[in-house]
C-alpha cells in the first residue's frame, strides 16, 4: 500500500473522531472518504497531512511512517474547501508559491506554472486575481498549487463544497481525467455519495468516528456490509417488516429490511412483458408520483408500506390513485451484526435485469 492508517484513535473531549481507523490505498489511485457531517472524515484527513496529530496509530506514506514528521516536510498536496487562494497574487504567483518556497530556479518556475495553468484549462488567465475567476476556476488555481512541488500525495477537503450544482459536475469530471493525467496518489473527503461514485477509485465510509466498508463503488452500492452503509447508500426505505410479500415468506416476522428503487417493479396489468410472472406479483396503488427530471419517482401503497421505483418518462403515462402491478425483486435484511441480500424465491432462475 501507498498510504496508510494503522489502528487511528483520535479524541476531541468525549467526542470520538476516530475510533481504530486502519485502511490503504495503492499508488496513484483515487480514494474518497465519505460520510454524514461530523462523522470524522476531515479529522482523518487532516491526520494524514499532520494538520492534527492522533492519540494512537500510524500514518504510513511509501513504507515509512511519518508520525513525527511536519505538516510541511511530508510531501503532501491540499486543496482546502475554501481554496485558500492567496487574494493578493496572481493566478501565476499562487500557482508558483510551493515552489519559490521550495527555492526552485525561476525559469523552472515558470516552465512548470505555466504547463499546470495550461493543465487545468486557464491559459491566458494567469495575471488575473482571485476575485477575478469563478468558483469553478479559483477551485482549478488551488488544485495547481496543491499539485505544483510534485506532492506524493493530494488531499482535497470537500473539493467542491462551495460550488454550484452544474459547475460542480462538470468539476467532478475535469478532476478525475486530471488526476488520472498527473498520476497522484489522492483522497478527497466528501458526504456527498453521487461525487463519492463518480469520481472516486475506492470509497472509504465514516460513521462516528468508524470504519464502516472499504470497496469500489460498485461493491459498496451492490453488496453492503453494514446496516449504515446499506441505508446511507443510494435511497432506500426501511421496512419493520415484510410479512404478506410474496416470494419472502422464510424471513423471520419482524426482520427489519431496506428496499431501495432499483429492486421494485411496478407495471400496468396489460404489459406483455411481464405476463410469465404474474404468480409473483402484488397489487399496488400508486399515493404519489414526482418529477426528478429524466424519470418518475413513484410512491405505491404495497400490502399496508410504502414502497418507492422509479419510472422512465417513454413508459405510458399513470395517475395518483391508479392500482399497477408491483415485483418486488430483492431486499437488504439486517440486524446489529450486518446486511445481506434476500432475493424473492418466486424469481429464482430469472435474470430480472434482463427484463
Amino acid at each position: 500500500m501507498y498510504v496508510e492508517l494503522k489502528n487511528i484513535t483520535k479524541k476531541f473531549g468525549d467526542y470520538e473522531a476516530a475510533k481504530n481507523i486502519s485502511f490503504g490505498i495503492e499508488q496513484g489511485r483515487m480514494a474518497a472518504l465519505l460520510g454524514p457531517s461530523g462523522s470524522g472524515k476531515t479529522t482523518i484527513l487532516r491526520m494524514l497531512a499532520g494538520l492534527e496529530t492522533q492519540d494512537s496509530g500510524d500514518v504510513i506514506i511509501e513504507g515509512k511512517v511519518v508520525n513525527d514528521i511536519p505538516a510541511s516536510e511530508r510531501g503532501i498536496g491540499f486543496v482546502f474547501q475554501n481554496y485558500a487562494l492567496f487574494r493578493y497574487m496572481t493566478v501565476y504567483d499562487n500557482i508558483a508559491f510551493g515552489l519559490k518556497v521550495q527555492k526552485e530556479d525561476k525559469n523552472k518556475i515558470r516552465e512548470r506554472v505555466m504547463e499546470l495553468i495550461s493543465l487545468v484549462g486557464l491559459d491566458g488567465l494567469e495575471k488575473r486575481y482571485p476575485n477575478q475567476l469563478s468558483g469553478g476556476q479559483r477551485q482549478r488555481v488551488a488544485f495547481a498549487r496543491a499539485i505544483a512541488p510534485n506532492p506524493q500525495l493530494l488531499l482535497l477537503d470537500e473539493p467542491f463544497a462551495a460550488i454550484d450544482a452544474k459547475v460542480r459536475k462538470e468539476l467532478r469530471t475535469w478532476l478525475k481525467e486530471t488526476i488520472q493525467k498527473v498520476g497522484i496518489t489522492s483522497i478527497f473527503v466528501t458526504h456527498d455519495q453521487d461525487e463519492a461514485v463518480e469520481v472516486a477509485d475506492d470509497i472509504i465510509i465514516i460513521n462516528q468516528g468508524n470504519l464502516e466498508q472499504i470497496g469500489s463503488p460498485v461493491e459498496i452500492y451492490k453488496r453492503p456490509k453494514t446496516p449504515f452503509v446499506a441505508q446511507f447508500i443510494g435511497t432506500s426505505i426501511v421496512l419493520d417488516d415484510l410479512s404478506g410479500f410474496k416470494g419472502f415468506e422464510e424471513m423471520e416476522p419482524g426482520q427489519k429490511v431496506i428496499v431501495r428503487p432499483e429492486f421494485v417493479e411496478a407495471f400496468k396489468a396489460d404489459n406483455e412483458k411481464f405476463k410469465g410472472l404474474m404468480h409473483a406479483v402484488e397489487e399496488g396503488v400508486i399515493e404519489k408520483i414526482e418529477f426528478r427530471g429524466s424519470y418518475l419517482e413513484l410512491t405505491l401503497k404495497v400490502n399496508g408500506v410504502s414502497l418507492t421505483t422509479n419510472r422512465s418518462l417513454e413508459r405510458r403515462s399513470v395517475a395518483v390513485g391508479e392500482k399497477m402491478c408491483v415485483l418486488l425483486y430483492r431486499v437488504y435484511a439486517f440486524d446489529q451484526s450486518g446486511a445481506e441480500t434476500h432475493k424473492n424465491k418466486l424469481l429464482k432462475g430469472i435474470d430480472v435485469e434482463k427484463l
